[in-house]
């Protein structure tokens, strides 16, 4: 009777997720028991994880039904990197630092660059030219260049050999300490944002879509259950990570930049597209560039923070040159792009493009 219960309350889409979540992880943990190969590990946890990731991502919107949009954004958007999270303390704990770097740098231009170019096309391609209001994109891109000047300093101090590269570790810390300052002053601005799409007529599609809603108790299992499924497969997929990739003939860059980064940040790839087919551009950026910038101002900081407790190589903020020039570049595009509050389907295919072009640079390492 619970069971039938817990099924009447889930929407068809989420009823799919659940499943294939619940198949996939049981499909990689047969794989593990069983001793399979390095790839067929490496990729049966990878889409595990991809399929958490979304589920996770249902739940916290359910728990934070009654918290308002703002405040539900900011839990979504927090909470929905535990999966990357995990991965990259996994990683941490093999000395698979550069793979962590990589991956942190490739969540953001995942969503900043690629997704919201995939959005752009859509939206654009469907409705034509789309208006939004700028002031939040703005600020977020504003934020985006923040964590490129945080990512280059620290680098250029080390690239330069000044006195400041013998220190590396503090410098970084102070870098993180920064962002996460900033982080914290930019939620009541989140919050105030949710609050007045709260008082924006809402979406009959989406509304339809989770008319069925859950209880807490139920929506806090759920999340709970989801995010030790996240860890579980977040360990089965780094084990194998170097033999996988050398066998698949991958750089470990390349693995962290683009393959890490879009199976731990599943759901954030649909949910932009989904509103900008929905004629919501406002809505469609606000969701795209949420992610990345908790990525950039909490995730990374905290990982900065806490790596020399978690793996024999300490994590800092001395990236390797390429990707803070790839995130700087795309930080200013993506600027430049919403300023002006409008965007057409042509500045889509150019973010795509943007991304594929970066994508290529670290194929080979």
């Amino acid at each position: 009777m619970a069971a039938e219960t817990l099924l009447n309350r889930l929407t068809l889409s989420e009823r799919i997720t659940a499943g294939a979540s619940l198949l996939l992880i049981a499909v990689a943990g047969s794989v593990v028991a069983a001793g399979g190969g390095s790839v067929a590990r490496f990729v049966t946890a990878g889409l595990a994880l991809a399929a958490l990731a979304a589920l996770v991502g249902q739940a916290i919107e359910h728990v934070g039904e009654s918290l308002g949009a703002g405040a539900t954004g900011l839990l979504q958007s927090t909470l929905g990197n535990l999966p990357e999270l995990f991965v990259a303390l996994f990683a941490l704990d093999r000395g698979l630092t550069s793979v962590v770097q990589a991956a942190l740098v490739g969540s953001v231009l995942g969503n900043a660059v690629l997704v919201l170019g995939l959005a752009f096309v859509a939206g654009g391609a469907r409705f034509g030219t789309q208006r939004f209001d700028p002031e939040e994109p703005r600020l977020n891109s504003s934020l985006l260049l923040l964590v490129v000047a945080a990512l280059l300093v620290p680098t250029l101090a080390t690239q330069l050999h000044t006195p400041a590269a013998r220190h590396a570790g503090a410098l970084s810390d102070v870098c993180a300490v920064a962002l996460l300052v900033v982080y914290i002053a930019s939620i009541p601005f989140w919050l105030r944002s949710g609050r007045e799409a709260d008082r924006r007529p809402q979406d009959t599609g989406a509304l339809n879509e989770q008319s069925r809603t859950w209880t807490l108790g139920m929506s806090v299992v759920v999340l709970a259950g989801a995010s030790l499924g996240s860890a579980v497969a977040s360990d089965w997929f780094v084990q194998p990570l170097q033999a996988a990739t050398k066998s698949l003939g991958l750089s470990q860059a390349f693995t962290g930049l683009v393959v890490v980064a879009i199976a731990s940040n599943a759901v954030e790839h649909v949910v932009g597209i989904r509103f900008a087919l929905r004629a919501k551009p406002a809505y469609a950026i606000s969701t795209t560039l949420s992610s990345p910038l908790q990525v950039a101002l909490f995730l990374t900081p905290i990982l900065v923070l806490v790596s020399p407790a978690v793996g024999p190589s300490r994590l800092t903020l001395v990236f390797p040159p390429l990707l803070v020039a790839a995130l700087g570049i795309s930080a200013i595009v993506v600027a430049v792009i919403v300023y002006d509050g409008e965007y057409t389907w042509i500045e889509g295919v150019a973010l795509v493009a943007l991304y594929c072009i970066i994508a290529t640079a670290f194929w080979w390492g």
